[in-house]
């Protein structure tokens, strides 16, 4: 398994891996909504504000592969779901194809994001998405490189959900 930067002259990749992604998260939207309506020409609207991974400092796009195929994609970014400020570290969005769940790879995948991007982090998960509520806390908790994992509370306003903070070094520190 390895993480590729995504450059922007291939970002289709990424646009297309999250149409899946935004299809399983519609799940979690109730009837009605229309957050994740599909479009006239039958997709979802692309994810908020991914233009910025390619271009602003500090926002990475990477695909997962896994035997060379993709598998999924990281979305990093250093907003910050505690306050109006910037964090060194955000997990923007995180997929892992459905064929390659519950079997570890996306807890490798995040002890590899977070051995090559070391900083002071913040994961912040939708208070519907038990899943995710589920995942994060054992998988951050996994890798040998974090230390200071701390839960909070969002405010409600600004973010709905737990929010795990935390550092993680990289691999030449100590």
């Amino acid at each position: 398994m390895t993480l590729e930067l995504v450059s922007a002259s291939n970002r289709a990749l990424i646009d297309g891996l999250s149409q899946f992604y935004i299809y399983d998260f519609s799940e979690l939207d109730p009837i009605g909504s229309t957050v994740f309506s599909f479009t006239e020409h039958g997709a979802f609207s692309p994810l908020p504000d991914i233009d910025d991974y390619w271009g602003k400092d500090g926002a990475y796009a990477l695909v997962i592969r896994f035997d060379g195929r993709a598998a999924g994609f990281v979305l990093i970014n250093t907003l910050s779901h505690r306050n109006s400020q910037t964090v060194e570290r955000n997990m923007g969005e995180f997929f892992v194809a459905r064929q390659y769940r519950r079997n570890g790879i996306a807890t490798e995948v995040l002890r590899l994001v977070l051995e090559q991007y070391p900083g002071d982090w913040e994961v912040a998960v939708v208070e519907r998405n038990s899943a995710a509520k589920a995942f994060w806390p054992r998988a951050i908790a996994a890798a040998p490189n974090v230390s200071g994992l701390v839960r909070i509370e969002g405010d409600g306003e600004q973010w709905c959900g737990p929010i795990w903070c935390f550092s993680a070094q990289g691999r030449d520190s100590g």
